[in-house]
């Protein structure tokens, strides 16, 4: 609420501002007759008096242009966004987080143009030497902050988990702070190689999501830090297109694909996260090709090192103490799940861009249990009803071989003496005190290990009410056969709604509302870093956020 009045006085001094500059005469250096009441949304020549000079003034006067505006105003002599045999562009931001269906792994192509981000920190920049040589590279920097809280019918600390992005109930804090580096390769044109890059540096809550085991793991895996930072992409592209319709190479740590949801907040229809997407495969580091066929058809291919498992950890051994039937050697591998491992996938799009479907294999390999290493086969799927009505689909099941059985005792026990308790796993205690990776529940208390599955159905539904808000019906079912996932062997669902609203392309609120449900055993305010077990089976979580791009 407090945001929201200094929202307002923001708005009545810009409307002050607005009166005391009535009388300006020709702003010096402008385009001829331009003042700075002449409406850059009228006259787009205008737009840089109308800013104004210093640094300051820029930024405030780029948050007050588009105001209440769904768009920034557009340059009548900027080159076409897309090529114009490609389907139309489905979407809209705002409302929507997105305006092509997402695939990831990939600047998207036949629609990207360098320098393409509408941001106050680089309309602030445009006239200062930096900016300009910014401008000429086509390098751009932003990002936003992400403020965020919840009530919940959990209290223990950390207790709204499995529910994701809100890990503590009842509590206000920085989702995060993110700032992008990059450079976007120009995949409209067909005439040239170009390239690109992206550093994205995160701060806050949401790095318990990103966390790649080896790469400042230590917040998460050895002190459980409420707040943290972490790069959950950090990667360079080069861009062909003269392969077909083009193809993009890129490499370093990026998205997996393909997914509804991202990590980073402004790529998501609601503040929290499906459960689908909080158990998911989060990030890869390799090498991924991204094909486009014809403007229907893109095919993609990747070679990894696993998922959220870095280069540094592959074929690197450690110390097994107590030898057993799984890790029988006095050495073992640090993470299983730092290995060679492929990603395929498949796209199709229809003409009228209405309907898209990916299909994809991410992270495969033998399917060891690992850090994060699951065996991802899933579908995405998008239908657009017409320019007010469409749904988001997506199912998966992932699952991770000979994972310890939590139900033998010789694994582990009351009394420490279990092979995992001595440290005879990678993840056990001594060497992962927290948020390591469960064991799973494999029903028979006479075997070491088993397959651990994790299967999902996830459904959106999403209404434009207006070009600045958007109705969002969200509703999954998911299955954890093993518990090994989540931490409790159950199936559940949950069913939430939530409205985005968009003051400006620059700032916009999510409030919403959830209701989830174990359906098999309590799985909801417990925590087992403070071995605090689950004693509910069922959560309802009320949370709002507010994103502030720069």
């Amino acid at each position: 609420m407090k945001r929201m009045h200094l929202a307002g006085l923001f708005l009545i001094a810009g409307g002050v501002a607005d009166v005391a500059w009535a009388a300006d005469a020709p702003v010096a250096g402008g385009a001829a007759a331009c003042t700075r009441l002449v409406d850059p949304y009228t006259n787009y020549a205008c737009l840089e008096p109308w800013l104004g000079m210093s640094f300051a003034e820029r930024l405030y006067n780029y948050y007050r242009l588009e105001w209440g505006r769904a768009a920034a105003p557009v340059d009548p002599k900027a080159p076409p966004a897309s090529r114009p045999e490609w389907p139309p562009t489905p979407q809209s931001t705002p409302p929507m987080p997105f305006s092509e269906w997402p695939y990831g792994g990939t600047t998207n192509l036949g629609v990207t143009r360098p320098s393409s981000v509408d941001s106050p920190l680089m309309a602030a920049l445009n006239n200062t030497t930096a900016g300009q040589w910014m401008n000429d590279n086509h390098i751009q920097v932003y990002g936003w902050l992400d403020p965020g809280g919840n009530l919940s019918t959990s209290t223990v600390k950390g207790g709204n988990a499995p529910a994701a992005y809100s890990y503590n109930p009842n509590t206000v804090q920085l989702d995060q702070a993110v700032i992008y580096i990059e450079r976007l390769p120009d995949t409209v044109q067909k005439d040239h190689v170009d390239w690109g890059f992206r550093v994205a540096p995160i701060y806050g809550e949401n790095y318990r999501y990103t966390t790649a085991y080896g790469l400042f793991s230590s917040q998460f895996l050895n002190q459980n830090l409420n707040n943290g930072f972490d790069i959950p992409m950090a990667y360079g592209e080069v861009f062909i297109p003269q392969v077909m319709e083009g193809l993009m190479i890129r490499f370093g740590r990026y998205i997996s694909i393909p997914d509804i949801e991202a990590q980073l907040a402004p790529n998501n229809y609601m503040y929290s996260h499906s459960m689908t997407y909080t158990y998911d495969n989060y990030t890869n580091t390799g090498i991924g090709l991204t094909l486009a066929a014809s403007k229907n058809w893109i095919f993609q291919l990747g070679v990894s090192t696993g998922t959220e498992a870095l280069p540094w950890h592959v074929g690197v051994n450690i110390a097994n103490p107590d030898p057993n039937p799984l890790y029988p050697g006095t050495t073992m591998l640090k993470d299983p799940g730092a290995t060679p491992s492929l990603t395929a996938g498949v796209r199709w799009t229809s003409n009228d861009g209405n309907d898209d479907v990916n299909v994809v294999a991410n992270g495969i390999n033998a399917g060891q249990w690992g850090y994060n290493n699951l065996q991802w086969y899933g579908l995405t799927y998008y239908h657009k009803f017409n320019d007010a009505w469409h749904i988001s689909f997506e199912t998966y099941n992932e699952h991770q071989n000979n994972v310890p059985n939590l139900l033998n005792p010789l694994v582990t026990n009351a009394a420490g003496t279990g092979f995992f308790n001595l440290g005879g796993t990678p993840f056990s205690p001594q060497y992962m005190p927290f948020n390591a990776p469960s064991l799973a529940n494999c029903g028979n208390t006479a075997v070491f290990s088993c397959t651990a599955s994790f299967q999902t159905f996830l459904l959106y539904l999403n209404d434009k009410i207006t070009p600045l808000d958007n109705l969002t019906w969200r509703a999954e079912f998911v299955d954890d056969y093993q518990g090994q996932r989540t931490g409790t062997k159950t199936r559940y669902v949950e069913a939430g709604f939530g409205w985005q609203h968009w003051f400006s392309p620059q700032i916009e609120i999510r409030p919403e509302v959830s209701y989830y449900r174990s359906l098999d055993a309590p799985a909801f305010n417990g925590n087992a870093n403070l071995g605090i077990a689950p004693n509910k089976n069922f959560a309802i979580i009320g949370a709002a956020d507010m994103i502030i791009h720069f």
